[in-house]
């Protein structure tokens, strides 16, 4: 049987049956949303195949995990963030879209371990919301560097409305305005401890 297969480089095949139950194939044993979600945040690497068809829903499953999450009130996603997910589905952007969410939750990634040492630092001492402010500066300039790197695909499309902003310009002002939001709360929690 290949899919007991627990290598390092093969990801772990997760059947779902009709009935909704998830089967982890690597461990004999039926699994819930939870587990896959742990397995997500352990690193273990899974794939999801509808048990009748063996087409993949692994992206289907991942998306109702975070919906789960959000409904236990774990929320990370603003509700303007998710409009503004979804008015891209179907523009001439679309394209574009998952590449550079893939690329910013990457970056995000490889920063989250001083991210971590810079909160660690301001819950330790009082005056150190300083160096917290330099990060957040520090993650604006990310943004705004990654937003430029899309700039030349948004040229041009800018209607000619008697000087309105661009839907394009609109979206990224709501985007600086929702990262700003989330450094205030974030800014309000290093002041609180």
């Amino acid at each position: 049987m290949a899919e007991k297969t627990e290598n390092a480089g093969e990801p772990i095949v997760i059947k779902k049956y009709a009935n909704r139950r998830l089967y982890n194939t690597a461990k004999s044993t039926y699994v819930t949303l939870d587990h896959l979600a742990q397995m997500v945040r352990d690193g273990q690497d899974f794939v999801v195949n509808d048990a009748k068809t063996s087409e993949d829903i692994t992206r289907g499953v991942l998306a109702q995990i975070i919906f789960e999450e959000e409904a236990k009130g774990q929320t990370m996603l603003p509700a303007n963030f998710l409009r503004q997910l979804i008015r891209l589905y179907g523009d001439t952007l679309q394209g574009f879209v998952p590449g550079y969410l893939e690329a910013s939750m990457e970056t995000f990634s490889r920063n989250q371990e001083a991210m971590r040492e810079q909160v660690r630092q301001a819950f330790e001492a009082n005056p150190a919301l300083a160096n917290f402010e330099a990060l957040a500066r520090s993650n604006m300039e990310w943004f705004e560097n990654a937003m430029r790197m899309f700039a030349p695909f948004a040229t041009g499309m800018a209607p000619k409305n008697g000087g309105k902003p661009a839907r394009r310009d609109v979206e990224l002002e709501e985007l600086k305005e929702q990262l700003a939001a989330m450094q205030a709360q974030l800014a309000k929690l290093v002041k609180e401890n």
